[in-house]
């Protein structure tokens, strides 16, 4: 599968270096993933291109037009686009997860539109968005770092584009749980060496001291996850245990 997704921007520029490095450069390369990058000034209607007004009402910034923003939009995928999510990056949207990732990986084509200055005229929002995504619960300067934020978690999901094929599998919060730690060359450095249980060749025993280690990793740093995480009956006396480590003293 193959995934092709269209960016709307008043900033094609600042897609520069993300999208022509590392992973995604070789994923395109591949032909794993197609990226186009839409300016939305190409769409307007004067000479000056001009893409953003005073707010009705009064009111501090500017906020973007309608009609560029339409006009590019259907320009590009057509009046009809049942199919094709139209995301505006907003910071009130819902927050994006590693869930969100994998729901819409599973599309062939997705929009990406970014919003800037104080946002977008609300007409853009019942005339074209269909789902709004932010990357957590504060304000950027504008769209473009979550798109980029949001192409990248997608992209890793496509079948192909990572190195190993269950790669995406292991990361954490595919699972429920944070990652455990990792370890490579040297066996040793500055007195601190690789668990010794790695080292072993015993794959059943490693997976187990994996798993044991992402369930106290996401007890130390992140306990709501395992709230929902999905644990046999051993790993739930494993999370009693630590619970009792980490409880108070009696008096």
């Amino acid at each position: 599968m193959a995934m092709y997704i269209d960016i709307f921007t008043l900033f094609p520029e600042m897609f520069d270096g993300p999208l022509t490095e590392s992973m995604l450069k070789r994923a395109q390369e591949k032909g794993l993933l197609t990226i186009a990058r839409h300016n939305i000034r190409d769409y307007t209607a004067d000479r000056h291109h001009t893409a953003d007004d005073t707010p009705y009402g009064g009111g501090s910034g500017m906020i973007m037009k309608v009609e560029p923003i339409v006009t590019a939009i259907e320009a590009v995928l057509g009046k009809s686009r049942e199919d094709i999510p139209v995301i505006l990056l907003s910071p009130q949207g819902r927050v994006l997860t590693q869930q969100t990732a994998q729901e819409l990986a599973q599309y062939e084509r997705l929009a990406l539109l970014c919003g800037h200055y104080e946002g977008v005229d609300e007409r853009v929002r019942q005339l074209i968005v269909s789902d709004e995504i932010s990357i957590g619960d504060f304000v950027l300067t504008g769209g473009e770092l979550p798109a980029m934020v949001l192409i990248d978690a997608v992209a890793r999901l496509i079948p192909g584009v990572l190195g190993a094929s269950d790669a995406a599998a292991e990361d954490s919060h595919a699972t429920g749980l944070l990652e455990g730690p990792h370890y490579t060359r040297p066996a040793e450095y500055r007195g601190l060496a690789v668990p010794e249980i790695l080292t072993g060749g015993n794959h059943g025993q490693i997976a187990r001291w994996r798993r044991e280690q992402a369930i106290r990793r996401t007890w130390q740093r992140r306990p709501e996850l395992l709230l929902t995480a999905q644990l046999d009956e051993s790993e739930r006396w494993l999370l009693a245990a630590l619970a009792e480590e980490d409880a108070p003293p009696q008096a």
